[in-house]
């Protein structure tokens, strides 16, 4: 299992547009094999930035999401309302703990 960290500067005043791109996003990437989860992160100090953390069962699972049509229109919906280049790093997943409401009783 791997996980990647994206992170994204958006123009001011452009953070709705970029969620909303983002959450058309999602909406593809929870249908794409591999896929496992995203947490979206807001910096409480740096409101026009983003921080993308997502787990995939393989780093080509999540490569192969990025030929897909739905990847391809946001990509072009997020690049337009960003300032800076994304930066990313990946982490193999050594371990997830489920909350205890998902842990069998």
């Amino acid at each position: 299992m791997m996980t990647v960290i994206s992170e994204t500067t958006i123009e001011s005043g452009q953070e709705p547009a970029w969620d909303k791109a983002f959450q058309e996003r999602l909406a593809d990437a929870e249908n794409q094999p591999g896929w496992i989860n995203v947490q979206l992160l807001i910096p409480l100090d740096a409101p026009n930035k983003r921080v993308v953390v997502g787990t995939w069962e393989s780093r080509a699972a999540w490569e192969a999401w990025h030929t897909t049509e739905g990847f391809q229109r946001t990509r072009k919906q997020l690049d337009a309302v960003k300032q800076s280049d994304s930066r990313e790093q990946w982490y193999e997943v050594v371990n997830i703990a489920p909350s205890r409401d998902a842990r069998p009783r």
